[in-house]
């Protein structure tokens, strides 16, 4: 398959807050032996002036509201086309038997290693919703898609999913994969950084290597979920030549911004940064 030419590079303007320390003192009259009264020290950062505010006064995410919080094309910009076939995305490289004899610690590890391609295979990265939900995909013009979903979740399950994806670059740093259509596949997984955005989140991306009508093939697979309250946005993306670097970045800072308006009662912007 022939590469896609590279694309112009986007120029993204992002306002960070700065961080402020501010200590005030207040003299008892005395010579200042333990006189000091009234200290207050602040500190701030980019995600602690926005995340907890979407939290900590967060509404129930509705359909209609999980709909809203979706990418659209212009979150994307490039040549993004949004599709409306995405539910029924499978990759069948994803499809197969963990070999358990890769794994130093046998059964247990190779079964997270099943769980994490059964999960990328049918779209519940975080285990299945407990609430509203809403999904959406995106095609680029060649092999790379883009597949986004908002859902509700329980908390406590939610953050025992994302605890989980941060232990895969260790329990599943590379392994191997038998069987389905596409044969014998080594499949790597490592830890991927994200905007700090959100309550938590985690970063992954996932290669597989094998063959297809005989030809060596590679999929590359950019994964991000970001949790805000009990609700949570996943972004996986990728194809055979898989994504522009900054491509995931956007997607969750775009789509995070989307969600915590849902949750905070506003409606997202038509166009990004239209509002603020």
């Amino acid at each position: 398959m022939n590469r896609r030419p590279p694309r112009t590079p986007r120029l993204l303007a992002f306002v960070l807050a700065t961080s402020a320390l501010l200590t005030t003192a207040a003299c008892s009259g005395s010579d200042g032996d333990g006189g000091e009264q009234g200290r207050a020290d602040v500190s701030a950062s980019p995600v602690a002036e926005k995340s907890p505010t979407a939290s900590a006064s967060a509404k129930a995410l509705t359909a209609a509201g999980a709909k809203a919080a979706l990418l659209t094309e212009a979150d994307l910009e490039d040549d993004w086309t949004q599709v409306k076939d995405a539910a029924t995305w499978r990759d069948s490289l994803l499809i197969g038997k963990v070999k358990v004899a890769d794994f130093l610690t046998g059964k247990a590890d190779a079964a997270d290693c099943q769980k994490l391609l059964d999960a990328l295979y049918g779209d519940d990265l975080l285990g299945k919703p407990t609430g509203a939900s809403a999904l959406t995909g995106f095609a680029d013009g060649g092999d790379a898609r883009l597949l986004q979903q908002v859902a509700a979740y329980d908390q406590s399950r939610l953050d025992k999913s994302l605890a989980w994806l941060k232990t895969l670059p260790v329990t599943c740093d590379q392994f191997t994969v038998t069987g389905g259509d596409a044969g014998r596949r080594t499949v790597q997984v490592v830890e991927t950084s994200l905007p700090g955005v959100g309550d938590a989140r985690q970063g992954l991306r996932v290669t597989l290597k094998g063959e297809t009508d005989g030809s060596p093939t590679t999929l590359t697979l950019d994964v991000a979920a970001v949790r805000i309250g009990p609700n949570a946005l996943t972004v996986t993306g990728g194809g055979l030549d898989g994504l522009e670097d900054d491509t995931t970045e956007q997607a969750v800072r775009q789509g995070t911004d989307r969600l915590e308006d849902v949750l905070t009662g506003r409606t997202p912007p038509a166009q990004p940064g239209d509002g603020y």
